[in-house]
């Protein structure tokens, strides 16, 4: 398999499973259930457009936020997989995620009239382990196609959350709670996978001497 098809795997693996939409489905369904089904599919499109913005200038500005704070990209890899681990975690045990919304933000937005932007285009779909994620990928891109790949890869995970959110109803319906839970386990693995290879990786960037044979 080739460095860049690898990459671009490994890529949509690790946002699709930080965004997870189908963990966002009970939170979606909360906020959005008394509207309409139009009122829904507006919410639910705002919160892929927004998820696609916002990740797509971190995605960006990544570099350039490295450079002025002087952070290096092993440091942040390391950092940015102990974040996911946690986030990993959670998910393994089903719980929601408070790296991504509080309570309190939830109750909030109930008050509010347009949910899609805020909280659940951010920080639900495009919270802080999606942002450090896009941005880890950014700065590991090392080829045209593989900077490309992390664009393509937050197209197609925005589009799929307009689409899970899009048939929420019938997704809830036919996945049940442990469908759902199971989805997000399975997610939360993958991404404590990831989680660990980003801190290794991340390591050895800092110090390449460890990878050496003796």
């Amino acid at each position: 398999m080739s460095g860049d098809l690898s990459f671009s795997l490994a890529a949509l693996g690790s946002v699709f499973s930080i965004v997870d939409p189908f963990a966002a489905l009970p939170i979606f369904i909360g906020l959005t259930g008394a509207s309409g089904p139009e009122a829904q599919r507006r919410a639910g499109a705002r919160a892929a457009l927004t998820c696609l913005i916002v990740l797509s200038v971190f995605a960006t500005a990544g570099n350039l936020l490295f450079k002025f704070f002087g952070i290096t990209i092993p440091a942040f890899r390391i950092a940015g997989g102990i974040l996911l681990f946690f986030v990993a975690l959670e998910m393994l045990r089903a719980e929601r995620s408070r790296t991504k919304t509080t309570s309190e933000e939830e109750r909030d937005a109930a008050a509010q009239s347009d949910v899609g932007i805020v909280p659940l285009g951010i920080p639900l779909l495009s919270g802080p382990g999606a942002i450090a994620t896009v941005m880890m990928l950014s700065g590991s891109a090392a080829t045209p196609v593989q900077h490309a790949a992390v664009y393509v890869v937050i197209v197609v995970v925005a589009f799929a959350s307009y689409v899970v959110f899009r048939f929420a109803a019938r997704t809830a319906r036919f996945l049940g709670t442990t469908g759902m839970h199971l989805i997000g386990r399975i997610m939360g693995l993958i991404l404590a996978a990831l989680a660990v290879q980003f801190v290794l990786d991340g390591v050895l960037g800092a110090l390449p001497g460890l990878g050496r044979a003796p």
